[in-house]
């Protein structure tokens, strides 16, 4: 028997870190950054097998989250069989739910082979990437589940996403690797230091992602392009204001505002990895080798 499953990276347009205390965030899968396993089932002890930059990159982080799996189902791992290939594209520490589609990917392996309930996959996968970050706010592992544009809340309440235009929006690396559970460390520290600017710092990213949701709804770029713009920006103030935008990101973003972007703001836990940048237009020609599309 055999098994095969495809997981995708993913972006955030807005709701980042205020998502762990309640706050919508609006997430899309990134398609263009894809993590594949295969698995065939034999008589033998397991052995697994890493493709792709993004793939060795796990190696070492796989054995410990297979560890964490089998403990979860009181599995001995002397008992897994068969030979498993992990292939991804999604670079690691990068802000582009590679730890998410790896999890989504190993938890669905699981299910595969009757240790999992399908109603628990979420809630497994969520605990696996708390491996990776400390506490995960389940987001990325809602779209990697999903593979669709999401409106999700920690609470529950989720909904698909489809924008009703299409926004010229791409990704691009600032150049600098960043740490998800230290940027979600640097924002927890900052609202037991300044509980009122923390408070405060939550309502602005939950306003921003909510323009950014009517925004999207709008029926003509025209008329909901200006609510993205500004929501966007509210998103990236957010950021700057946390202290996640200091370095190579500001630097960055700053290159692409220079070079015609129209708001921009890091997508992710931020500190580095990738930002999201809006074009009116196409990009320079100079620009696009290092741009990743959205759409």
């Amino acid at each position: 028997m055999s098994f095969h499953t495809i997981t995708h990276g993913k972006w955030i347009l807005a709701g980042e870190h205020s998502v762990l205390r309640g706050s919508p965030a609006l997430v899309f899968p990134l398609r263009s950054r894809a993590l594949e396993l295969h698995f065939e089932k034999s008589e033998s002890p397991l052995t697994v097998h890493f493709e792709g930059g993004g793939g060795k990159e796990l190696e070492p982080l796989f054995w410990a989250v297979l560890e964490r799996a089998c403990d979860l189902m009181k599995l001995p791992r002397s008992s897994l069989q068969g030979r498993l290939k992990l292939e991804s594209s999604i670079p690691i520490g990068a802000g582009l739910g590679a730890s998410a589609a790896f999890c989504v990917a190993m938890t669905r392996w699981f299910r595969f082979n009757g240790w999992l309930k399908t109603e628990d996959l979420y809630e497994f996968a969520r605990t696996l990437e708390n491996l990776f970050h400390g506490e995960s706010s389940g987001v990325d592992i809602a779209v990697a589940l999903s593979d669709q544009g999401l409106h999700f809340e920690r609470a529950g309440t989720q909904f698909t996403v489809v924008p009703a235009w299409t926004p010229r929006w791409f990704i691009s690396y600032t150049g600098q690797r960043g740490i998800t559970s230290e940027a979600v460390n640097k924002v927890k520290k900052l609202l037991v230091d300044q509980p009122e600017k923390g408070a405060d710092l939550d309502r602005q990213m939950q306003a921003a992602a909510a323009q950014c949701e009517r925004a999207l709804k709008e029926k003509e770029e025209s008329s909901g392009m200006e609510q993205l713009i500004q929501g966007i920006k509210k998103a990236s103030a957010c950021f700057k204001a946390w202290g996640l935008t200091e370095g190579a990101v500001d630097l960055h973003m700053a290159s692409l505002l220079e070079a015609g972007a129209l708001a921009v703001k890091p997508t992710g836990s931020g500190g580095g990895g990738y930002v999201l940048s809006l074009w009116k237009e196409e990009p320079p020609l100079s620009l696009r080798s290092s741009l990743i599309s959205c759409g």
